[in-house]
């Protein structure tokens, strides 16, 4: 991936040195090469999309910068990108932004997924409802004996990738209600850092984008299960096996786990060039189909009723 990654970013560069030399070396909607800004908690499902569109197009370069939601949206507001995938669509103010300078994006939903609560294997506890995660991340429960009188974790460690990143945000709107996060939460970096981090921290607890663990089929995502606990996530009051959801697709599907989001293109691509061809790519059936399985909940594809295991 690394080495498609960096052939393409020499063509990208070539071309842009070559500006002014030339005419009419522009993209088509399936040829050029472009860089895509996209969040990288959703990197997983982007890798998997993105090596399967230029397989099929091979005249194609997507060069994606891995960042946060907040710089990959503020790449597109600055029109360094035309391409962009997020965990939410463009704002009033953005839209307005674009329109004040003759630009009419777009926002194309193409899927859900959600955040997923990760604990070490040796944490008893995996089942919390969304009040007590709400006085975890705004540092009123510090301490695992406040859940389980008879836990010798110590301190609840929460650890998230970024502080710009989709999940903080996730976290700050649909759990805390915008308050404040406690100065206990950190940053560990990447996804793939927090998971990393649960994995040899006892007491720590990781918010990370499902789709770094649900695709079954993918020897990372299945070799990450194995080193941590996915934790079950209840409304209820009172929190038990029988009312509390892993994020399963089905459960995705019927909006049983409470922790869910959507999965959105950001698009400004006024000549309908490859931002657009990779968006109806996505979008189209072989990209709804590499979403599915993915473990995530395509937008446009029904979803197969199947026997769910006990554990992801």
């Amino acid at each position: 991936m690394n080495i498609r990654i960096g052939f393409w970013l020499l063509c990208l560069i070539s071309l842009v040195a070559c500006k002014g030399k030339t005419s009419g070396v522009q993209d088509t909607l399936f040829s050029g090469v472009i860089r895509v800004a996209v969040d990288e908690t959703l990197s997983p499902l982007a890798e998997d999309e993105i090596a399967v569109f230029e397989a099929q197009y091979n005249q194609t370069g997507i060069v994606p910068i891995y960042t946060s939601e907040v710089d990959a949206i503020t790449l597109l507001l600055r029109d360094s990108v035309r391409w962009v995938l997020a965990t939410r669509p463009l704002s009033g103010d953005e839209l307005e932004s674009f329109h004040s300078n003759k630009f009419f994006p777009e926002s194309i939903k193409i899927a859900t997924d959600g955040v997923a609560l990760i604990v070490n294997r040796q944490n008893a506890d995996s089942i919390f409802n969304v009040s007590t995660l709400k006085k975890i991340f705004s540092g009123e429960i510090t301490r695992w004996n406040q859940l389980s009188a008879d836990s010798k974790l110590g301190e609840i460690q929460v650890v998230f990738d970024h502080r710009n990143s989709s999940t903080v945000r996730y976290v700050l709107d649909s759990i805390c209600g915008w308050g404040n996060l406690s100065d206990r939460c950190h940053a560990a970096g990447t996804n793939r850092d927090v998971i990393e981090y649960v994995t040899r921290t006892p007491g720590a607890m990781g918010v990370i984008g499902v789709n770094w663990i649900s695709d079954e089929q993918d020897s990372l995502c299945r070799d990450f299960r194995k080193e941590i606990q996915v934790a079950r996530i209840s409304r209820a009051e009172l929190p038990t096996y029988g009312n509390s959801y892993q994020p399963y697709q089905y459960y995705l599907y019927t909006g049983q786990y409470p922790l869910s989001r959507d999965i959105y293109i950001l698009l400004n691509d006024p000549r309908s060039a490859l931002p657009t061809g990779l968006t109806s790519f996505f979008a189209g059936a072989r990209g709804q189909r590499i979403i599915l399985k993915a473990g995530l909940l395509p937008a446009t594809m029904p979803v197969n009723i199947v026997n769910v295991r006990d554990q992801l």
